[in-house]
This record gives C-alpha cells, structure tokens and sequence, in this order.
C-alpha cells in the first residue's frame, strides 16, 4: 500500500529525515518507533505532502505520488489522523463526524455508522461539545472522523500519547478490527512500544532521522523492540 523509497526531507535548509526505506503491505500494520525529535512526525509530514521530498519517492499502491499535493493523495485513500486528539471543539461530537460524512453520502452515513460500532462509548456522548470530551473519546472520535472518509491507508500520528490504558486498549481493538477486514492498511508513529510492536506486522526504530532498527512485530518481538529503543 505505501512504499518510501531514500525519502530525505527537513525544513528549509534543515535536514530531518534521511534515505528512510520503508513499506506498509497491503491490510497491514506498520509502526515507527522512536523518542522525540527522532523525525518520525516529520516522516509522516512527507508521506501526506505536506513537506516536499528533497530525495527518494513516495508511492502509494501502484502511483508515484512523491509530487503530489496533499488533498489529492487524500482522494487516493489516505486519511491522517494527526497527534493531540485534534476535534472541532465548538462542533458536538455528532456534527464533527457528520461534517465529514456529508461530503460523501450514503457512503459516508454508512461509514459512520459502522466507526460508531468500534467505538461505543462515543454513541452516548454524540450530543456533548467535542471540547468537553476527555482526552481519550477525543481521540476516537478523531481516529472515527478519519474512517468516515473510507481510507486505504490510515496514518495515525502518536495515538495513545496521554490516554488512559483502558482506552489505549480499545484503540487497539479497533484497529485490529480493521486490520482483520483487509481493506485497510495502518501507518502507526507510536511511542508505546509494548501495544505498537504486538499489534504490528513489522516495525522500524527511527533515530536522528534514519532508521536504525527494523524487524517484525508481534508480541515476542517487544523484548527486542525495547533493547533497541533504548540504544
């Protein structure tokens, strides 16, 4: 589904991200561990466009979109879900789910309804202003808002940072969820090595902005992921 190839990428004439290899296959998951300031935000920055590419390509199922503009790889299937429970704080929750599904229909009613299943606890809150939700149904009704629009690959930038462990763990229900349909492919920037590395397919350790660890994931490959974050 997405393949980075030399991908090298900073801000103005500051180098960040340099020659990163990367894949996400097809309905799996991929997670890109690492401390802060690691580059990992600024890796995603570029997958979605919103950095230019200095070096390497971005390609996503058979297109080469490292030149494209960043709403038409939206259009392409990519949906992002960025870091810190973003919502439209003055919207109810229903409404900042139901801004998006308008744009697409019955397709989109459909979609809500079927986010709305992974994620029960928001059924009582739809009423309430999102800003007054806690910081973990704020991140589901982000991560549900973002699956309203029928992604191929959903980007998730550092989802479970701050959250609550019962909530952590039902993020990741859905998303193994998901993962189970074969119709979605998950880009994970995470810091919560444990619940990342088990739920991934494979994983990759960022440091100064290379990738100097990668392996695949699963629960006995925690141990293993722990040792080199901690390199």
């Amino acid at each position: 589904m997405l393949e980075l190839t030399g991908l090298s990428t900073g801000y103005g004439r500051t180098a960040v991200v340099h020659d990163v290899d990367l894949t996400v296959p097809d309905g799996g998951l991929t997670a890109v561990l690492g401390h802060n300031g690691a580059g990992k935000t600024t890796l995603l920055r570029a997958v979605l466009g919103l950095l230019p590419v200095r070096s390497g390509t971005v390609r996503l199922a058979d297109d080469d979109v490292t030149r494209w503009a960043p709403h038409r790889r939206v259009r392409r299937g990519v949906a992002y879900v960025p870091q810190g429970q973003q919502s439209f704080g003055q919207l109810t929750a229903k409404e900042n789910l139901q801004v998006v599904a308008d744009a697409h229909g019955a397709a989109g009613r459909r979609r809500t309804a079927d986010a709305l299943a992974l994620f029960p606890a928001l059924e009582p809150l739809l009423g309430r202003q999102a800003g007054l939700l806690s910081g973990g149904q704020r991140q589901q009704l982000a991560i549900a808002r973002a699956l309203v629009t029928g992604p191929r690959l959903l980007v998730l930038d550092e989802p479970t940072e701050g959250i609550q462990p019962n909530v952590v763990r039902e993020i990741y229900a859905a998303i193994t969820t998901l993962l189970g349909t074969g119709d979605l492919s998950v880009l994970l920037v995470e810091q919560h090595i444990g619940y990342a590395v088990e739920h991934a397919g494979q994983y990759a350790v960022m440091t100064s902005g290379r990738i100097t660890h990668r392996a695949p994931g699963g629960a006995t490959a925690v141990p293993d992921a722990r040792e080199a974050m901690a390199l």
